[in-house]
């Protein structure tokens, strides 16, 4: 009896482990797979740096030189070998491995607000919404706010466009990792269409491990943006053109020109010629209409202008990628210097591939993927094919409420770099007694030697378009005499602001600082009687800088004070 009960649950608890099996081979077979043999992985991979080393050193005679206009062919630099070693010192790469390096460090699920400490704590020059996203994380306005239209005038800039070729590249077939990297290390510095671009770029290098076809890898990196964003219909606009005129590319370009540099409707948050959706038209116009040919792909995105080596950099950077190392012609890697590091990081061209290779295998494990060895004994990515899930559809121009994030007191003591302007210590040089708050980083506030034939003249600027920059003191008004506040303030020349007085919290007077109001020289003489608020203590007067619009809102001033009559 007791061998007979013993065999059934032998028999029975066999059963169940073949269902288990058969339903786990069942599911298996329901996902499918791409496969990449790792050594094959790491030719596209160099090449794809290779890409964007040759398109930012061929092209960089160029940059910004012209603007609206196409590139005389006789002025397109002609390619030398020993132009390769060029871009050591290139923001174009350099800034992207300052998110290779959080990764390798804190690894692939680091944090926004660490990615965005490391960020502050960068030494290299930069510019647009970089430098704007930097002085904001160095003020303690920590991510995602850092680059929330609110505190930032470069939304759209093309900076994380031109950053964004790594998130691809360390995720072959993996769309969803370079969506996910731009919502961490692109919100740094950029919002709405400024992510968006890169992620459009990251999914490209994405696809171009196992596709060639540039049509099918534009569309695989449309896949990584919400379809309602401005940049995903600049994309399917410069495709249709294309189809609808594949020989003259100068045709699309000026199709380009038309909508998404002289239409308002486009230009909204957009700081001109360093947009995203311009200069990722161009990006595309090279990759089209250079038909796969390396030299015409460059040359072409160059000659569209604008930030004309950045463009040809992202272009070439995915064409290598489809190619392969093994694939390019020699005039493009040969001389290579392997031992000199890129500027600010860690990396020569040697470690910066085995970084990239590290995070690869590991973003293919979190993926659901595997590391296989074949019959031959090489190892083999392989990687589950996955729809992309686009980040939600946001505009700069209407965007998400602020998240009021700052950095708490323990993470600032991380920030080796805070915001170079002691702004208090020029306040407290120029108007001792007045305390400063909210001041944005916006325009380099602090002391100006001459402004206006003013010397010695304090820069203020607005903390966001709804929270101005405030001047505070608190004093006694006497008894029997008159007090006047006296103020001298100008403006920029491209704008105006609003000086509001407060007393005590509520508001005695709104002036408009503008073009309009000043005198002949630039400036105005504002006053405010504070007699009325005679023999009370501790009236706390604030002077408030404030946003009327939002461009060029900085307040000029020559003299703050308070006179007893």
């Amino acid at each position: 009896m007791r061998k007979t009960i013993l065999k059934i649950a032998v028999i029975i608890f066999t059963m169940s482990l073949t269902g288990c099996t058969s339903l786990t081979r069942k599911n298996d077979l329901d996902i499918k797979y791409r496969r990449l043999p790792v050594r094959e992985y790491r030719d596209k991979l160099q090449a794809g740096w290779l890409g964007q080393i040759v398109g930012v050193s061929w092209a960089a005679p160029t940059e910004f030189k012209w603007k609206d206009e196409i590139i005389p062919l006789e002025e397109m630099p002609l390619w030398g070998h020993e132009m390769i070693n060029e871009a050591f010192n290139q923001d174009d790469l350099y800034v992207e491995m300052t998110f290779l390096r959080s990764l390798e460090e804190y690894g692939i699920s680091v944090s926004i607000r660490q990615a965005g400490i490391d960020f502050a704590n960068t030494e290299y020059p930069l510019w647009c919404a970089n430098e704007t996203g930097r002085r904001n994380l160095r003020m303690g306005i920590a991510p995602p706010d850092c680059s929330h239209p609110a505190f930032s005038n470069n939304p759209h800039d093309i900076d994380y466009q031109i950053e964004a070729d790594y998130s691809g590249l360390i995720a072959p077939g993996m769309p969803n990792v370079p969506i996910a990297l731009g919502d961490t290390f692109g919100r740094l510095m950029n919002y709405s269409d400024g992510v968006y671009a890169g992620q459009f770029v990251g999914g490209m290098y994405s696809e171009a491990f196992f596709e060639d076809d540039i049509i099918k890898i534009i569309e695989a990196g449309l896949a990584c943006i919400p379809e309602g964003c401005q940049y995903a219909e600049m994309v399917r606009d410069v495709v249709s053109w294309y189809k609808a005129n594949p020989t003259d590319w100068k045709a699309t370009w000026e199709l380009c020109q038309e909508k998404y540099r002289r239409n308002p409707e486009y230009q909204k948050n957009s700081n001109g010629g360093i947009d995203v959706k311009i200069n990722g038209a161009y990006i595309l116009i090279g990759m089209l209409y250079g038909e796969k040919d390396i030299d015409q792909t460059i040359i072409i995105s160059t000659r569209c202008g604008q930030d004309s080596d950045c463009n040809p950099s992202n272009a070439a950077g995915v064409l290598f990628t489809t190619m392969g190392t093994s694939n390019l012609p020699d005039r493009f890697k040969e001389n290579l210097d392997q031992e000199t590091k890129f500027s600010h990081t860690p990396y020569n061209f040697p470690k910066l591939l085995d970084v990239c290779e590290k995070l690869a295998r590991e973003y293919v494990v979190q993926e659901g993927g595997r590391v296989e060895t074949d019959s031959n004994g090489e190892e083999v990515f392989v990687i589950p094919v996955k729809t992309p899930t686009p980040s939600p559809l946001v505009f700069s121009w209407d965007p998400e409420p602020i998240a009021n994030s700052l950095f708490t007191e323990k993470e600032m003591e991380k920030i080796k770099h805070l915001a170079m302007v002691n702004i208090q210590g020029d306040l407290d040089q120029r108007f001792p007694g007045w305390i400063i708050a909210f001041c944005g980083s916006d325009m380099q506030p602090g002391l100006r030697e001459t402004y206006k034939g003013k010397n010695n003249v304090l820069l203020t600027h607005p903390l966001s378009k709804d929270m101005p920059c405030v001047l505070t003191r608190v004093v006694d008004i006497p008894n029997g005499k008159k007090t006047v506040l006296k103020t001298q303030v100008s403006h920029h020349n491209g704008g105006d602001w609003l000086l509001v007085i407060r007393v005590n919290g509520s508001i005695q007077k709104e002036v408009t600082i503008g073009k309009d109001t000043v005198d002949e020289n630039g400036w105005l003489d504002v006053e405010f009687d504070l007699t009325p608020f005679a023999g009370n203590k501790n009236v706390k007067i604030d002077l408030e800088n404030k946003a009327n619009g939002w461009a060029w809102e900085a307040a000029y001033w020559s003299d703050i004070r308070i006179e007893n009559l």
